[in-house]
């Protein structure tokens, strides 16, 4: 189901199911992003904005960002195919969309990672005006909830661009012959905390009751990838592209594989403030203009994930 749940922070994250992985990448040794809910590596797409500006959408951008010529973007690039960082700058599907965007509207779309779980309190404190990070869209998020529907912030708006499932990844060969959630009763299992995962994870504990289901709970992803990998726990959980590109990639696929069927499939978000409507408004028609013109669906395309693709770009539909 796609997009992560939040990190570092604590502000509900639920990436819910997002795409995750520092991927093989990470496992296999790239760079770990770890700042605590705040910057790391960015990168940045070309257009830039000028007063003379002859985009299709530029005019319907805020004042300040056709000024500033830049959309600033928060993302932890840790969720191979969907954002990772490569030879120090951020690739994957997510800037590639967002290139696509750039096109529509006239001005850079400049990524700067860090941990989830941070990334809406970035938003909210305006360190960034996007967030573009296989977030899941659903209702604790749009209305600012934690786990037990306590408010703890004003919310945010969602431009669903990507639909997905969830997915177990296990050691190869699958030792322990995990094939569902209700497998993992008795178990430890290893997920990258605030997201949509980890609530999965802690739902199927209170089913599995006094058969014990242990969670180990990681701020990246690679690290609950390297525990699986290590045999200190039986399962890792993802968004399934990036599951399937984890078990693709690391040990050139001789480290995971991916098990059972996708569960909990729902929507992707690129995450807007709500006091930001004029923005949301303008990404929601940037979206729409790439789907129409085909530049969405090649994005999608290069990385494989052509079955995540959504026809229409929507707001705030996910549940």
């Amino acid at each position: 189901m796609t997009a992560r749940s939040t990190r570092c922070t604590t502000a509900a994250k639920t990436r819910t199911s997002r795409l995750a992985a520092v991927a093989a990448i990470a496992v296999a040794g790239s760079v770990l992003l770890t700042a605590c809910g705040d910057q790391t590596d960015s990168g940045s797409t070309k257009e830039g904005g000028t007063a003379a500006n002859s985009a299709p959408l530029f005019s319907k951008l805020p004042a300040d960002i056709q000024k500033a010529g830049v959309i600033k973007v928060g993302t932890d690039a840790s969720y191979a195919p969907m954002e990772f960082t490569e030879n120090g700058k951020i690739v994957g599907v997510d800037p590639d969309i967002a290139a696509a965007l750039a096109k529509q509207l006239g001005v850079k779309l400049e990524f700067t990672s860090g941990t989830f779980d941070g990334l809406i309190t970035g938003l909210e404190s305006g360190r960034h005006s996007l967030v573009m990070s296989s977030m899941t869209d659903n209702k604790k998020r749009q209305e600012g909830l934690d786990d037990d529907g306590k408010k703890i912030g004003k919310g945010v708006d969602f431009v669903d661009y990507f639909s997905s499932g969830v997915s177990l990844l296990v050691k190869k060969g699958n030792p322990q012959g995990i094939n569902s959630l209700d497998d993992l009763c008795g178990k430890t299992v290893a997920v990258q905390r605030g997201t949509i995962y980890e609530d999965t994870f802690k739902a199927q504990a209170t089913k599995c009751g006094a058969n014990k289901l242990t969670i180990q709970a990681f701020d990246t992803d690679a690290e609950a990838q390297t525990r699986v990998k290590a045999g200190g726990a039986v399962a890792d959980l993802n968004d399934y592209p990036v599951a399937a590109y984890i078990a693709k990639t690391s040990g050139g696929g001789n480290d995971f594989e991916v098990v059972g069927n996708q569960t909990d499939v729902g929507l992707m978000g690129i995450a807007v403030s709500k006091d930001d409507t004029q923005l949301r408004d303008a990404v929601k028609e940037a979206l729409d203009a790439i789907i129409k013109d085909g530049t969405y669906a090649e994005a999608l395309k290069k990385w494989d994930v052509e079955d995540s693709a959504v026809k229409s770009a929507t707001i705030n539909a996910g549940k």
